[in-house]
């Protein structure tokens, strides 16, 4: 518990962060959350001493939606993100994990099985550390999933997730990472 409110704390200091959450909130998307990067990157930011929002790419905000698979229906969503995010200076990558089946193997060479929920697929990011979600419940509350603790993250510790994504997904994010933050210590074993 203690792990979760340092983590609400740091991710204070991405005044970008909470604007999106808060944003789109407003939404009601099913099942959302900020996740991965530019959770990760804002608190080893601010763990050696960079400005919170320092170098963060994109913004992941993740959904699941079975009841329509179509790209029409994520794009749908995506536009709405695009509404109330638009003006913001970073770009909101938004996916719907409900179809993250239907395209997962021709860009990363294996096959996905449909994810039940946005937290399983959180559940197979490539790193562990990375393996981390947040969302504003409507009553302001931030809600965190972080299956496997936050023990890493804080730790500045990269380990292999072997669940879903190839090796090298996870080579290449250690080797970007590497050169943006030399503090981190990388494990080659889950």
């Amino acid at each position: 518990m203690a792990d979760l409110d340092r983590l609400r704390d740091v991710l204070r200091h991405n005044g970008i962060l909470g604007e999106i959450l808060e944003r789109v909130t407003v939404l009601g998307l099913p099942d959302w959350y900020l996740t991965a990067g530019c959770v990760v990157q804002t608190v080893w930011n601010v763990l050696t001493g960079r400005e919170a929002a320092e170098g963060i790419k994109d913004y992941d905000l993740f959904y699941h939606d079975a009841t329509d698979l179509s790209w029409t229906a994520e794009d749908r969503v995506i536009k709405a993100v695009a509404r109330v995010c638009g003006d913001l200076p970073v770009e909101v990558e938004v996916r719907n994990e409900a179809r993250v089946h239907l395209w997962y193997e021709d860009k990363f060479g294996v096959p996905c099985p449909p994810f039940a929920s946005t937290e399983a697929a959180i559940n197979a990011f490539p790193a562990v550390c990375s393996c981390i979600g947040v969302r504003l419940e409507p009553d302001g509350r931030t809600h965190v999933y972080a299956p496997h603790g936050c023990d890493d993250l804080f730790a500045l510790v990269v380990r292999p997730n072997d669940v879903l994504a190839p090796r090298e997904v996870f080579e290449r994010k250690v080797a970007r990472w590497r050169r943006r933050w030399p503090e981190l210590t990388v494990l080659t074993s889950s």
